[in-house]
C-alpha cells in the first residue's frame, strides 16, 4: 500500500498549490447504498491500480484535449480527479507529438516586473515532490462539456528549460511513473490556481517567463534569481469546467459503498453542474461554505479545532493528527495508521458560516488490509498522519457511499453561492 499522494490542495491566500452504470439518482446522499448516476453530463470515474499498477485510492477520469479550434484531439484516461486543487495538468509523454506541437504556449504579459513576451512555464510543489513544465492553451472536453482555449499545465514538457532554482523541492514528479497518473484534473472551488496573488506579485515557485532556448534563472550580483512573473487570472491554469457553456457552477463526485475489506476497483461518476439538471440536484445535502480565500473549513476532532481542513478526492486516505497509542504508524507503510483493532471515530465539520455536520468514519490496519488483498485498490478505512497540525484532510475514503458536491466561486445554486462543499 503506497503512502499519501500528497496534500494536493489549493491555498489561494498563499498563492499557488502547496502541498500537497445504473439508474440515475437525485439529491445528496449521505451514505448507505448509492446508485451511480448516468447522463450526458456525467463522466465515468474509476478507482483502480492506475497506470503504474500500484495505486491505492486514486480516482481517475478521462479528459479529451484538443489543439484550439481543431479536431486534432486526444482522449487521456487515468487523469487523477482532484477536488483539492485547480486546473488541468497533463504529463507531456502521454500526448502525441503532433498534438503537443499544436498547443500554443502563451507568453508573459506586459505587467510591471515581467520580462517581455517570454514563453510561460509553471512549477507546482506538492508535499512529496514537484512538477515542472510549460503553460499551454487547449480545448478541453469532459462528458458533454467543452471549453475553448483554456490554459493547462503540460508537465514534463521536453521542450521546457531546466528547472528553476526555487522550484525543485523533493523528487521530480514529471513522469507518469513518478506522478502515478497521466495527469490531474483539479476541480477545487476556485476558478484558477493562484488568483489575485499571482496577478499582483511574483510568487515563488509558481509562474515563470523564460527566454526561448535560455535559462529560467538569471544572475544578479552573486545571487541566482529565478525568472518568476506575474500572471493575470485570465492567463492562469484554470478549472476547465468553470468555462463550460452549461453545467459550469460546480461538480458532484459519487462513489459506491465499500465493505471493510475494500475491493479491487470501484466505479463512480463525475457529474457536471449543481441544480442544473434532474441528476445533479443538491436535495437535502448539507451545505458547507468554505473560506473564499483558502477554500478551507474547520474540523473539530479529539479536542482540536483544525481551521485548515478540506475535502480532497486527490488524497488517498484520511490524514489528520499525529501517531498515537490508539493510532500508531504502520510498520510497513509509516504514512498510514495501523491500529491493533479497527476504530470507529467521529469529527465535526464547521462551515465558514457556522453550519455544523458530524461525520463518522472508520480506520483499519492499513498493512493488514494490503496483505490480505494485495490486488485491491479501493479502501474506505485507511488514514494517516498529517504534517499540518491545523488540517484535517478528508481524502477519498470520505467519498465512498456519498455524493460530494464542489460549488465553484462566483457561481450560484439553489442553496447559495460558491465557494462551498456539500454532502
Amino acid at each position: 500500500m503506497s503512502g499519501q499522494r500528497g496534500l494536493v490542495h489549493a491555498q489561494r491566500a498563499l498563492g499557488l498549490l502547496t502541498a500537497l452504470v445504473l439508474t440515475a439518482c437525485g439529491g445528496g446522499s449521505s451514505g448507505g447504498g448509492l446508485t451511480i448516476t448516468t447522463g450526458s453530463n456525467v463522466g465515468a470515474v474509476i478507482v483502480d491500480a492506475g497506470p503504474g499498477g500500484t495505486a491505492i485510492n486514486l480516482a481517475f477520469v478521462t479528459v479529451t484535449v484538443c489543439a484550439p479550434g481543431t479536431t486534432n484531439c486526444q482522449s487521456v484516461d487515468h487523469v487523477l480527479l482532484d477536488s483539492g486543487s485547480t486546473g488541468l495538468r497533463i504529463i507531456a509523454s502521454v500526448l502525441t507529438s503532433t498534438l503537443t506541437s499544436a498547443l500554443p504556449q502563451p507568453v508573459t504579459e506586459n505587467l510591471a516586473g515581467n520580462p517581455p513576451s517570454n514563453p510561460m512555464y509553471e512549477c507546482l510543489q506538492f508535499a512529496d515532490g514537484y512538477t515542472w513544465g510549460s503553460v499551454r492553451n487547449a480545448d478541453v472536453q469532459i462528458a458533454d462539456g467543452a471549453a475553448g482555449n483554456v490554459p493547462i499545465h503540460l508537465i514534463g514538457d521536453p521542450a521546457a528549460p531546466a528547472v528553476p532554482s526555487d522550484c525543485a523541492s523533493g523528487p521530480s514528479e514529471n513522469t507518469v511513473e513518478a506522478f502515478g497518473a497521466n495527469g490531474v484534473l483539479g476541480v477545487n472551488v476556485f476558478r484558477e490556481d493562484c488568483g489575485a496573488a499571482c496577478a499582483s506579485q511574483i510568487e515563488p515557485a509558481a509562474y515563470y517567463g523564460c527566454p526561448s532556448g535560455g535559462s529560467c534563472d538569471t544572475t544578479v550580483g552573486a545571487s541566482t534569481v529565478p525568472l518568476g512573473v506575474k500572471v493575470s487570472t485570465a492567463m492562469q491554469v484554470a478549472n476547465p469546467i468553470y468555462y463550460f457553456a452549461t453545467n459550469n457552477n460546480g461538480v458532484a463526485i459519487e462513489l459506491p459503498t465499500l465493505t471493510s475489506v475494500g475491493q479491487q476497483a470501484a466505479r463512480g461518476s463525475l457529474i457536471l453542474g449543481i441544480d442544473t439538471q434532474s441528476n445533479n440536484q443538491l436535495g437535502s445535502a448539507t451545505f458547507m461554505t468554505v473560506d473564499p480565500l483558502t477554500g478551507y473549513f474547520t474540523t473539530d476532532y479529539a479536542g482540536s479545532s483544525m481551521a485548515n481542513s478540506f475535502i480532497d478526492s486527490g488524497s488517498n486516505g484520511y490524514f489528520f493528527g499525529q501517531p498515537t497509542t490508539a493510532l500508531p504508524d504502520c510498520p510497513k507503510t509509516p504514512s498510514f495508521y495501523c491500529p491493533s483493532v479497527a476504530q470507529t471515530l467521529s469529527a465535526t465539520n464547521r462551515s465558514h458560516t457556522g453550519v455544523t455536520s458530524t461525520v463518522s468514519f472508520n480506520i483499519a490496519n492499513a498493512d493488514t488490509l494490503a496483505s490480505a488483498n494485495p490486488s485491491f485498490s479501493a479502501f474506505n478505512n485507511v488514514a494517516g498522519s498529517n504534517p499540518i497540525a491545523s488540517s484535517f484532510d478528508w481524502g477519498l475514503p470520505f467519498f465512498y457511499g456519498r455524493r460530494v458536491y464542489v460549488g465553484f466561486e462566483g457561481r450560484s445554486t439553489s442553496a447559495g453561492n460558491g465557494p462551498f462543499n456539500a454532502y
